[in-house]
Parts: C-alpha cells; sequence; structure tokens
C-alpha cells in the first residue's frame, strides 16, 4: 500500500517506523520547525527528524485549509492516511485526499478522552488503564468509527512521561498488526457511542496551579499527569514550585491543607484536604535543577510551616 503519515511529536515516531514496516510511505505531514529554549533556535519536530534519517520527504504546511495540504497529497497518490498527534484539524478536502481517507491512532478507549490531551487526563482523572483506538477519521473531533480498541494498564506510579512512551509502542504494534488489515478490508468499523463521551481538552496554566483543598489521591493525580511538561505548581514564599513527584500518605495527626512540613532530614509534606498529606518526591524550584526530599531541605528551599499560595 501507498501511504503518508502525519505526526509532529516523539510519540508518533514510532509509528512512522512501523509503518514504513508495512506500508511505502511516499510522504510525511508535520508541523512547521518552531522556536525553543533560551536562544529560541529552530527546532525540528521529532518526526521530521526520524523521517529525514529515514530519507523520506517531509512536508510542513502553515496552514492547513488552502487547498495546498489537498494537492500535495493527491499528487502522491496514496491508499491511506495515518494520523498520530499532528496537531491540527484536517479539512474535509485534506480527509478524502488519500483512497481509503485518513485513520487516527487516538490514545485512548474511545469514545473516553475525545481531545487534545488524553493522556493527561486519564491520569488526572486516576483512570486504571487506556489504549490507542484506530479510527476512521471523519470531520468531528475524535468522533469517526472505530475499527479497534487496544487497552494498556495505567501503572499507579506512572507519569504523563512513561504513560506517553508506552502508548506510542502501542500504536506502532497496532499499524504493524492491524493497518494492513483494514486497508485489505478484513477490518470493519463500528460507530461510537457519542452518548458516553468524555473529552480531554487542552491542559491550562490555571489547571497547573495546584489546590491543596482537595484529596491527597487528586494532588497526586495532577502531578503524574502533568509531569514532566509542563508541571504542576504552587508558590512558595514568593518563588514558584514545581511538583513533579509525590505521593499520598495518611496521618495520626492531620495539618492544614496547603501547608508544609518537614520531618527529618528527608521527608517534605504538603497537608491535602481530606486530613492526608502528599509526600514530595521530587520538586523543582523555578530557575533551578530538580531535587528530592533531601536536597530540597538541605539548600533550605522548603521549610515547615511554609504555606502554598
Amino acid at each position: 500500500m501507498r501511504a503518508v503519515f502525519f505526526g509532529t511529536p516523539a510519540i508518533a515516531v514510532p509509528s512512522l517506523e512501523a509503518l514504513r514496516d508495512v506500508a511505502e510511505v511516499v510522504g510525511v505531514i508535520c508541523q512547521p520547525d518552531r522556536p525553543q529554549g533560551r536562544g529560541l533556535r529552530l527546532q525540528e519536530p521529532p518526526v521530521k527528524q526520524r523521517a529525514l534519517e529515514l530519507g523520506l520527504e517531509v512536508y510542513q504546511p502553515t496552514k492547513v485549509k488552502t487547498g495546498e495540504l489537498e494537492y500535495w497529497i493527491r499528487q502522491r497518490q496514496p491508499d491511506v492516511a495515518l494520523v498520530i498527534a499532528y496537531g491540527r484539524i484536517l479539512p474535509p478536502a485534506v480527509l478524502a485526499a488519500p483512497t481509503l481517507g485518513c485513520l487516527n491512532l487516538h490514545a485512548s478507549l474511545l469514545p473516553q478522552l475525545r481531545g487534545a490531551a488524553p493522556i493527561q487526563w486519564a491520569l488526572i482523572h486516576g483512570d486504571s488503564e487506556t489504549g490507542i483506538s484506530l479510527m476512521q477519521m471523519d470531520e468531528g473531533c475524535d468522533t469517526g468509527p472505530v475499527f479497534l480498541r487496544e487497552r494498556l494498564p495505567i501503572d499507579p506510579l506512572e507519569n504523563a512521561g512513561g504513560l506517553t512512551e508506552r502508548l506510542g509502542t502501542l500504536a506502532a504494534h497496532v499499524t504493524r498488526t492491524y493497518l494492513p488489515e483494514v486497508v485489505s478490508g478484513k477490518l470493519t468499523t463500528t460507530p461510537q457511542l457519542h452518548s458516553q463521551a468524555t473529552h480531554a481538552p487542552l491542559i491550562t496554566s490555571e489547571l497547573c496551579r495546584l489546590d491543596f483543598s482537595q484529596s491527597a489521591q487528586q494532588v497526586t493525580n495532577l502531578v503524574r499527569g502533568l509531569a514532566p511538561r509542563p508541571g504542576a505548581f504552587t508558590v512558595l514564599a514568593g518563588k514558584r514550585f514545581k511538583l513533579l513527584a509525590c505521593s499520598p500518605l495518611t496521618l495520626l495527626e492531620p495539618f492544614a491543607p496547603g501547608t508544609v512540613l518537614v520531618r527529618g532530614r528527608d521527608q517534605v509534606l504538603f497537608g491535602c484536604g481530606d486530613g492526608r498529606a502528599v509526600e514530595v518526591r521530587l520538586g523543582q524550584f523555578e530557575g533551578r535543577v530538580a531535587m528530592g526530599p533531601e536536597d530540597l531541605i538541605q539548600g533550605r528551599g522548603i521549610g515547615t510551616g511554609m504555606i502554598c499560595q
């Protein structure tokens, strides 16, 4: 089969490699290079980097509705397009450009967690499993009929970074195993139950601010869902502090939510609204490296009685 590939971040790279194993990849589409870092140098997205290493043609349109993308795809006469984490909504003309349309590898068990951030929201909600759904794309946001769902248990200790990596590997497995069956007509779709849909909107800066009036488990889930980036944060003594890893802890003597308690040389606790606390495993003050609790205490960045703001 002839295929084009849409994808931008690292999670999409394994699927590109898998697609190359089962198809002739006649083009790769990803978002434009973006300025990153302190020097704001243009950085190629991971999919572009890997595609060039594989000797594949890359196209980076700044807009997707001008007709140029549709024309570019039709010139290459693909049987199918495979999309994972491209980062833009494709217009109908682009969806119809390949003979069999565009298929999407979505990182949730649809119709659960439609939207831009399904991995983060699965962790924020405290879900015990997620997965990859292979679906036929339509004009809606992750609303198209589904060919299959591959489930993946969520480890209670993993964060969004680790889960993203595992889902990228699972998406590659789905591509190698099932995409040829879809193209050959052996697999058919089933409509989603739209009444059961939930949503995973973009992560906002407001969401990243920790609220210690919540339960210790809710705080922990938010930290897991936002680590390693962008990171859940609070403000201590006027400095932004990212909480990058923590765990809930039951206390014999509860203390006020949002208050810091230091025990010994290596234990930092933040009080929560359910009478429990979260124990800091990894934290980072703005402008400094991430540290464990012992270094946070020794560096005198954190002390008993501080209030999270």
